[in-house]
């Protein structure tokens, strides 16, 4: 499996200004994709994430059905229409697959509704027929305490063999390169082994990317087989180590995570690094200083794991969380806008895909302070040491780094008497054996 990848996230009810509510009327609007595939190109975008696209009763994670585009989005042929032009520009698509739970206007649950205890389909959730007081004669199983996610009875095999065939349904549709599970650390663990397996057997180029918050994430990656998981913990360090002025903090994360050491829990992995996404604030928002977004994403890129850009984000673009409401995060967005910071991230995405120790290199770290830190990446090929100074002054970094060429400017240097660093930057050296 290729982990030389930069991701770029889309959350396309929102990215093409879908109405919230499901009002049943066709409109072509996933077309308005096809339009920014130049935008992403030129970004060095190699995969898309679509968070879900299927018919569904608000958000897309109120599922109704798993195999037909969401009428507000177009129809399954202008779908196909997308993923063969990004497939052609040379784009993978990656898809939201929301196996835990389904909207109440799930046409299974819904008979349920109706038939209760004599529906067919009352073992495919958690149903609770003492219960006859509640609204529907019965209570019911859901994510979170969310009555319009309704949870899937993973253990039946019905169950599993219908969300299996959704799933053939995709690879053979759309030729999908990957899939994103949606609250992963829900799933029951025989369930996504079982999806791994079966997908790994016959796609095994297929990633597999599982949502996980917190916690071991070896329990996905080893028990439930996937291929990476979304590391919310370093999402975090990104920017509050920006805003205190505390790179220890990031530092402990990724030696924690990566390091040589026996102890060290993800060495080897391939973690899915994002600065922000549909859920959480932007980064342009979460940062006290707007000069840290590049630096933040210098160190996105620099670090272990695979990055994630969050559509918009790359020119900066902000958006809060506001009472219980995600809409700020995933706005209508008309025409993709360009300037120094999406030039910025550009010229990331060309050096990380250029050079295979920003992939597949281990993690040393070398200096760390709270406003100065440095670490390299080597692998068959080289070492590129990856030096950073928040702090506004100028500042020396003391570690032995061999002559080399900084990436980003391709300038020979030799930092074997430290590296010097202006206030606010960073350096990419890369040493080739």
């Amino acid at each position: 499996m290729e982990f030389n990848q930069i991701i770029y996230q889309i959350y396309p009810l929102g990215f093409c200004g879908a109405p919230k509510e499901n009002d049943g009327v066709l409109q072509h609007r996933i077309l308005h994709v096809c339009d920014w595939i130049g935008h992403m190109q030129k970004l060095g975008v190699t995969r898309v994430l679509f968070n879900p696209v299927f018919e569904s009763d608000r958000h897309g994670y109120d599922t109704r059905d798993f195999t037909t585009l969401d009428c507000r989005l177009g129809t399954n042929e202008d779908f196909q229409k997308v993923c063969d032009a990004l497939h052609t520009a040379g784009i993978g698509v990656i898809l939201d697959g929301v196996f835990n739970h389904v909207g109440r206007g799930f046409p299974y649950f819904q008979d349920v509704i109706q038939r209760k205890w004599d529906s067919p389909y009352k073992d495919w959730f958690y149903i609770n027929f003492n219960d006859s007081w509640a609204q529907d004669g019965f209570t019911y199983g859901n994510w979170e305490g969310h009555n319009e996610l309704v949870k899937l009875n993973l253990q039946n095999p019905e169950v599993r063999n219908y969300l299996f065939s959704a799933v053939d349904s995709w690879i053979d549709t759309y030729r999908i390169d990957g899939i994103r599970l949606d609250v992963a650390y829900c799933l029951d663990r025989s369930f996504m082994r079982e999806l791994s397996d079966r997908i790994h057997a016959a796609h095994p180029d297929l990633i597999l990317i599982g949502e996980m918050i917190g916690g071991d994430y070896n329990v996905l990656l080893n028990e439930g087989g996937l291929d990476s998981v979304t590391n919310y913990e370093c999402r975090k360090g990104l920017f509050s180590s920006m805003n205190d002025h505390n790179l220890f903090e990031i530092g402990y994360s990724l030696h924690r995570q990566f390091g040589p050491e026996p102890w060290c829990i993800y060495t080897g992995r391939h973690l899915l690094s994002f600065a922000d996404n549909h859920d959480v604030d932007r980064l342009a928002s979460a940062l006290s200083d707007p000069r840290d977004l590049y630096l933040t994403y210098d160190l996105m890129t620099a670090m272990p794991g695979i990055p994630c850009i969050y559509y918009g984000s790359e020119w900066g673009l902000e958006g809060k969380r506001t009472a219980g409401s995600d809409d700020a995060l995933r706005p209508y967005l008309e025409h993709p806008e360009w300037n120094a910071l999406t030039d910025h991230i550009a010229a990331l995405s060309a050096i990380r895909k250029n050079c295979s120790a920003l992939t597949y290199g281990d993690y040393r770290q070398l200096v760390t302070a709270n406003e100065q830190w440095a670490f390299s990446r080597t692998d068959g090929n080289g070492t590129l040491f990856f030096a950073l100074n928040i702090s506004d002054a100028d500042a020396e970094i003391r570690c032995d780094v061999p002559e080399g060429t900084e990436l980003l400017t391709g300038k020979k240097t030799d930092a074997s008497m430290g590296i010097r660093l202006a206030g606010k930057s960073s350096v990419f050296i890369y040493h080739r054996f």
